[in-house]
């Protein structure tokens, strides 16, 4: 989202809040209508669920709305619940039940949201883009982010002494995920998700699983929480795309995605989905031909794309399948295509699920999806979040 407006869901996709410059403001999705408002520039907003509790950080153009500052306000009795203000900007705010972290550029401060006392303060690598992520669930409680990566060190490795220290802004974000458990207060597991630096991540509302995206943009990876096994690979494209937003549905059945294409994609966390979008083959393991166990000696790199499409029809299918990333199962096109940010949810409670878009144009958009069939989601709605009463 830019600087003028910030949009996101809450916990379970039933509100939406909004943050501009004029204040900020609470929607109820089904049926759309606004619920709440209140003056004064905001660059954060989020809802614990449908609760009247509402985390808000400052847009910084008044001395009483700091960018530093988080507020815990109670928009049903219209009072505070307490300020805290902190060394840097806060770049993002992630609540649940049991637990309230902010994001720092290069910290994590975890409060237990009961009492808003200060846990545990986390140092990470420099995080500009506040990637992170807090499951909604409060017994499965983790947060996942960047893990850490090595800082460069001037007279190691034969560089000179009298170098210049790097720049920490300058330190690439890790491609591995640190899975660390709010309750415990311990870390649990690393995952080891992309060779890219990391762009996008998100855990199931139940803490059972973590996506993930690099700055490539073309693969969704799935791991479990907190074994840290993957459990799917998504195809999202061939080009390289900035990911906006990854969200999985409150059930863990499917994954929506958004970036800065014109398209919105949503996975389906089933394997039998990626058999029926696969052209059949044999189940049964055919001999490779004469010659073919020499190549793979001679090569070391027999194990990649190549080796993957040579021997693939002489494996099982479920051997294949853990190499070949998934299509989509349903997608949407976005009416400003991909030139302005957005976050995507699914929403597959009642009798009709469809796939919700905040957009920063200031917009609720709502998809209907056939959960059976997937395919194209036709436009049935499309809601201002812009207006503010006179």
């Amino acid at each position: 989202m830019n600087a003028a407006f910030a949009g996101n869901f809450n916990q379970d996709y039933t509100c939406v809040s909004v943050g501009t410059k004029e204040g900020y403001r609470l929607y109820n999705c089904e049926p759309f209508g606004k619920i709440y408002e209140h003056p004064g520039g905001r660059s954060i907003v989020e809802m614990l669920f449908c609760t009247s509790l509402v985390a808000l950080v400052g847009l910084g153009d008044q001395p009483d709305l700091s960018p530093r500052r988080l507020q815990i306000v109670n928009t049903k009795r219209g009072s505070s619940i307490c300020e805290l203000t902190f060394p840097t900007a806060i770049l993002a705010v992630k609540l649940n039940r049991k637990r309230l972290v902010a994001v720092l550029s290069q910290n994590l401060y975890v409060y237990d949201i009961a009492n808003m006392k200060l846990l545990h303060t986390i140092e990470t690598s420099p995080n500009p883009n506040a990637i992170c992520a807090l499951s909604s669930s409060s017994d499965a409680c983790y947060i996942a982010y960047p893990s850490p990566t090595p800082m460069p060190s001037s007279g190691a490795d034969g560089a000179p002494a009298h170098a210049p220290v790097a720049n920490p802004a300058h330190v690439p974000v890790s491609g591995d995920v640190l899975i660390y458990d709010a309750s415990s207060l311990q870390p649990v597991n690393v995952v080891e998700a992309h060779k890219s630096p990391l762009s996008c991540i998100a855990l199931s509302s139940d803490g059972t699983k973590l996506a993930t995206a690099s700055d490539k943009g073309t693969i969704i990876r799935v791991f479990s929480v907190p074994g840290a096994d993957k459990l799917f690979q998504f195809r999202r494209g061939s080009l390289p795309a900035k990911i906006y937003s990854l969200n999985f549905d409150l059930s863990s059945t499917f994954l929506a995605c958004s970036s800065d294409s014109e398209t919105v994609h949503v996975f389906k966390l089933s394997h039998d989905h990626a058999r029926r979008d696969r052209q059949e083959a044999p189940s049964t393991a055919r001999v490779p031909p004469k010659g073919a166990m020499s190549m793979i000696r001679k090569s070391s790199q027999g194990f990649g794309r190549t080796f993957a499409d040579t021997f693939g029809a002489y494996l099982p299918n479920s051997v294949t399948e853990m190499w070949e990333p998934i299509r989509d199962f349903a997608s949407l096109k976005l009416q400003n295509g991909g030139k302005v940010k957005s976050v995507v949810a699914i929403s597959t409670a009642g009798p009709e699920p469809h796939v919700m878009v905040v957009s920063s144009a200031g917009s609720l958009l709502q998809y209907a999806i056939d959960l059976e069939l997937g395919g194209e989601c036709p436009l049935v709605k499309s809601s201002s979040l812009l207006a503010m009463t006179e």
